[in-house]
């Protein structure tokens, strides 16, 4: 894995924002005026088949700027974080060597803190508690713990869905065994010089009302586009995954096919729960403290 700040430099940008931010249409503004590749940083875009709910850039969009780091493997396939920095390097070397710049455009705040701080080693496993933990996760359900951890370090939950047991259960593990003020694995922004990917960040920013409006818009459009019969598909084809099943639209869609919520349910709970994501990754944005902010 790349463990030092020499990975990125002045040839790199990172361009992020909430979703339905308008990232891909600015992005593509950049990579023309700078002579750049495009290297998205979104989790769900890296499935293939799941083009509708992850807001691709659609082909002609791809067309005015190189893009990478798209349809990496099938949405089936379990892709971890450590796997798409570990692609995205490979990739920044490709970049370099034809001469072009790299501009990072997505949302996904575990892909952006990777680029941010690396992968350092968190704590050793302490099974006892973590087999305390998993009882209780069991008993109060995720959400409350979600909460809990959200208490203690907003900019971690803010990186962590919800419903995601395993990864609340490591941060609160972490956070017991070596205390709130964490940082190897976590958070290097409080110093700049220990930073795995010093380069500019631009967070585009909204107002909430603002972006709740594009949000519902998306959705909207996602669901008159065909995302129902994508899902369908995808899970014919391939098979659709724990991780990819939880993204925002997919797991509604899933549900819709199953039988379990009527169509128009399935728009309202995928608007609510995107409108969540937005206010976890505007949270974990702040964390960038020397991030230039772009008025929508």
């Amino acid at each position: 894995m790349p463990s030092s700040k020499s990975e990125l430099a002045s040839d790199c940008i990172i361009l992020t924002g909430p979703t339905a931010s308008g990232k891909t249409a600015l992005g593509i503004r950049i990579a023309q005026r700078l002579n750049a590749d495009i290297l998205s940083a979104d989790s769900v875009a890296v499935y293939k088949g799941l083009d509708i709910g992850a807001a691709k850039p659609t082909l002609k969009e791809q067309a005015q700027a190189t893009h990478h780091l798209l349809d990496l493997v099938d949405p089936a396939s379990l892709f971890t974080a450590s796997d798409w920095l570990r692609t995205a390097t490979h990739t920044i070397k490709d970049c370099r060597a034809r001469g072009r710049r790299i501009l990072f455009v997505g949302g996904t705040p575990l892909y952006l803190r990777c680029l941010r701080d690396g992968l350092d080693d968190s704590p050793a496993i302490d099974l006892e508690l973590r087999n305390s933990l998993t009882y209780q996760i069991k008993q109060s359900g995720p959400e409350a713990f979600h909460k809990k951890l959200g208490l203690l370090r907003p900019d971690v939950a803010a990186t962590i869905h919800p419903n995601d047991t395993k990864r609340i259960i490591r941060a609160l593990e972490i956070i017991q065994v070596s205390g709130v003020d964490h940082k190897r694995s976590w958070n290097s922004a409080g110093n700049p010089e220990k930073r795995l990917f010093p380069c500019p960040i631009l967070v585009i920013d909204h107002p909430r009302k603002v972006l709740n409006s594009q949000i519902n818009e998306r959705v909207e459009t996602m669901f008159e586009s065909g995302i129902l019969e994508e899902t369908e598909a995808a899970e014919q084809q391939y098979g659709i995954g724990k991780t990819a099943a939880q993204a925002a639209g997919y797991k509604e869609s899933l549900a819709f096919i199953r039988g379990e919520i009527t169509k128009q349910q399935a728009i309202t709970k995928t608007k609510q729960r995107t409108r969540q994501l937005a206010k976890r990754q505007r949270t974990w944005f702040r964390s960038f403290s020397d991030a230039v902010w772009l008025s929508g």
